[in-house]
């Protein structure tokens, strides 16, 4: 559900202001220089899937803000919508169905910047599988990562008129694509800015050059329908109740709007950025994924990082009314409370407009980027 409380915030942007005092221990303690001390729990490791905090921090737009922004590296064993509600950062970047069911389950956590507009997930399979769509899966082994990333294409089977549980051989993928090249698999899992590329920086053993986007065939949940939000920025929910806290989330709202506008206008220097915090993943690859993550958030008609209404109950619905293979949903019922809120991200977008921030980015146009043998 969506917050209707009204924000008594000041629009002040890229102003120095410090915001924790003795007397509210809801803040982030202050750094040296006077800045508040913030943390981010990514949800994986660094790449350029985070590459507007990256910016946001080595370009010292948090720090126009005030803040001091220290980012978590994430991993898989790494749930970061756990560590902002164990208090352990005060800030996490998390998937909306998975930090919705840790809603559910206690976490007091709002979604109160959607990043991501559009779901990156894919299913690929080999061109000459002559796997198009949903359907076809039938009968085949449907690679998948689990751990929550799984109901697009559960959804996406169900609408087929398929059961996971019992028309097709699910098996649990490793992060890349392996099994798919290996055709251990018929079909993968892959995130567009990432493992599908992987595939196109593989060898083809049959012809020695790098594989070719037609070798593949795309499942695409945005335009089969069962697509799902996924990166959003989320708040501590008890927190929000506090007026400094509340000045804190509109800074960092509006330092992080202008970190993803920068990579939007400059992506090779975001790439470099991003390689040179120690990614594992090589030039060409974070050339991709940047211009890929891109996609996935502009244009942004109203302004990055507004939840679309339509788009969470979406998500919200696929959570409550799709199985997966023993017939778990993610949710049991509609989100309680202050699931996420518009309001703090509004008022950061008004911040950075009138700092002359293009919010909207309605002249983007992606790159053509060539990926080299092993993304390097």
């Amino acid at each position: 559900m969506r917050s209707r409380s009204l924000i008594s915030v000041a629009v002040a942007a890229f102003v120095l202001a410090g915001c924790g005092t003795a007397d509210t221990p809801s803040t982030s303690p202050t750094a040296a220089g006077g800045l508040s001390t913030v943390k981010l729990q990514l949800q994986w490791f660094f790449q350029a899937q985070f590459a507007g905090y990256i910016a946001a921090v080595d370009k010292g737009f948090y720090k126009e803000q005030g803040l001091d922004v220290q980012l978590l590296e994430g991993g898989v064993d790494i749930v970061p919508q756990t560590v902002l509600a164990q208090g352990k950062a005060d800030y996490a970047v998390a998937w909306v169905p998975k930090a919705l069911a840790s809603r559910e389950q206690g976490a007091g956590i709002t979604d109160v910047g959607q990043i991501f507009a559009r779901s990156g997930t894919y299913q690929v399979a080999f061109a000459s599988s002559n796997i198009k769509s949903p359907a076809d899966f039938k009968g085949k082994k449907v690679g998948n990562w689990g751990f929550g990333n799984e109901f697009e294409l559960f959804a996406g089977m169900t609408k087929a008129g398929l059961d996971p549980g019992k028309d097709v051989t699910l098996v649990q993928q490793q992060f890349d694509m392996q099994a798919l090249l290996k055709k251990e698999i018929d079909v993968a899992q892959a995130m567009s800015y990432n493992e599908y590329a992987q595939l196109l920086e593989a060898t083809n053993p049959a012809t020695g050059q790098l594989y070719k986007p037609e070798d593949f065939s795309i499942i695409d949940w945005k335009t089969v329908g069962s697509s799902m939000l996924q990166d959003a920025v989320w708040a501590n929910t008890a927190k929000l109740s506090d007026k400094a806290y509340q000045d804190q989330t509109v800074k960092f709202l509006t330092a992080t709007i202008k970190g993803w506008a920068y990579c939007r206008d400059n992506a090779e220097e975001c790439r470099d950025l991003v390689v040179a915090k120690g990614s594992k993943l090589g030039k060409s690859h974070q050339l991709w994924q940047m211009n890929e993550v891109n996609k996935l958030i502009w244009p942004s008609s109203k302004g990055i990082g507004l939840v679309d209404e339509k788009d969470w109950n979406q998500t919200v619905d696929i959570s409550m009314t799709t199985k997966n293979q023993v017939g778990d949903t993610v949710l049991k019922k509609k989100p309680e409370g202050q699931a996420y809120t518009n309001d703090y991200m509004q008022t950061a977008l008004d911040a950075a407009k009138a700092a002359g921030i293009d919010v909207t980015g309605s002249s983007f146009s992606p790159k053509t980027v060539t990926l080299t043998a092993g993304g390097a």
